[in-house]
């Protein structure tokens, strides 16, 4: 852990979060990975730890830090399981931040106090079979009828969409036109609803016990007040969550990058070949130190995106740039490391096998490597 200009308190939270994933984390981890099988207990104890609550107000329960404290914690258990990683990371800032940042004083009174305290996870509805990066492609449409929604339409790898604790999931739908374009707004379907539908979770090459499942609403009805943030305004609104969102995933990316490396200079220094240790071999010693490189440069990024964020300053561009160092960072470990395990390393009882599945989808996930391109080529004023 070589993190830069950090307060005592940050570096307090970092260790805390570091000694939770050695202890309780990575004992649990390969056996929820072979289950499929998101650890609810493990869930609860983080919780308790008031990881959920990090960046928000305490009169809502927070814990009253900021964006950059939610990113140390992501990254400390990025580095053991990806899995509980991203369950925070989605629980944090595609569940609780949008009733946060866009709910009324009611809507955040009602639900903020439990999704903080880690007691309820919510979901974000965005991606759809048509509507992936081109997320204005929206079809899910929500209609007034008297005083209700009525909501019709399918989402697709919703993450923290169907646990025991999931309370409800925020939806992107079409509430009608404006200018000839799609007016698109967002919506609290509570869990339970009549006509919505969590179905079966997906067979996955990672993220094992990730909890993630394709959604279908038919006539689904909620309230008119359960409208998120200002009619028309929820493209928008989420595509700010997104900008927060890719900071975090590049911390998550950081941690796994760095799990891959302390994994693999570990196996190389005991693991002995031809009479001496592996990593004794040249060409080992340059793979781990250009390893080390990645984890080094993927943390530069995202310190500097999440302080840019904190000090409410643009950071549009930034948090591309973190999001494609620190995603390309953690692929590239993960399968330097798989090598240097050689055989091993095919074996899922092996950190770096997991690392290896899971990695990839952080190059896809809120918002793939290729949009990340685009964000910076636009900032540069070429695309």
């Amino acid at each position: 852990m070589d993190h830069f200009n950090l307060t005592e308190d940050e570096r307090d939270l970092a260790r805390m979060v570091r000694d939770f994933a050695d202890q309780v984390v990575a004992p649990q981890a390969y056996e929820a990975d072979r289950t499929k099988t998101l650890p609810m207990d493990v869930v609860a104890q983080m919780g308790e730890l008031g990881l959920f609550g990090l960046p928000f107000p305490e009169e809502y329960g927070g814990q009253g830090g900021d964006y950059f404290a939610l990113c140390l914690a992501i990254e400390a258990l990025g580095r053991v399981d990806q899995s509980i990683a991203i369950t925070l990371e989605a629980g944090v800032s595609l569940g609780a931040m949008p009733v946060f940042r866009f709910g009324t004083e009611a809507q955040k009174q009602e639900l903020l106090p439990d999704l903080l305290a880690g007691t309820a996870l919510a979901g974000f509805g965005l991606t759809e079979p048509e509507a992936g990066s081109d997320a204005g492609a929206t079809r899910t449409t929500a209609k007034l009828d008297g005083a209700e929604w009525v909501i019709n339409g399918s989402k697709q790898f919703i993450t923290n969409s169907g646990t025991d604790i999931t309370r409800f999931v925020t939806v992107t739908a079409v509430t009608g036109e404006s200018g000839g374009r799609k007016e698109i707004s967002t919506i609290i379907v509570p869990s339970g609803t009549p006509g919505f539908t969590v179905e079966p979770g997906y067979d996955k090459v990672g993220w094992h016990a990730s909890d993630t499942h394709p959604l279908t609403f038919q006539d689904a009805r909620v309230p008119e007040a359960n409208l998120l943030g200002e009619r028309g305004r929820g493209f928008a609104n989420f595509l700010h969550i997104l900008d927060e969102g890719r900071i975090a995933i590049a911390a998550l990316s950081t941690g796994a990058a760095e799990g891959c490396l302390e994994a693999a200079v570990d196996y190389a220094q005991k693991r002995t070949v031809f009479g001496d240790a592996l990593s004794t071999r040249q060409g080992i010693q340059f793979l781990l130190a250009r390893m080390q490189l990645r984890v080094h440069n993927a943390r530069l990024a995202w310190h500097h995106a999440a302080r840019l964020r904190d000090a409410g300053k643009p950071f549009k561009t930034e948090a591309a740039i973190a999001k494609l160092t620190a995603s390309d960072a953690a692929m590239d470990n993960a399968r330097d490391a798989t090598q240097v395990f050689g055989g091993n390393g095919f074996m899922n009882e092996y950190p770096v096998a997991r690392h290896y599945r899971d990695s990839k989808i952080l190059e896809i996930g809120e918002g793939t490597n290729e949009v990340q391109l685009l964000v910076i080529a636009r900032a540069l004023g070429v695309a």
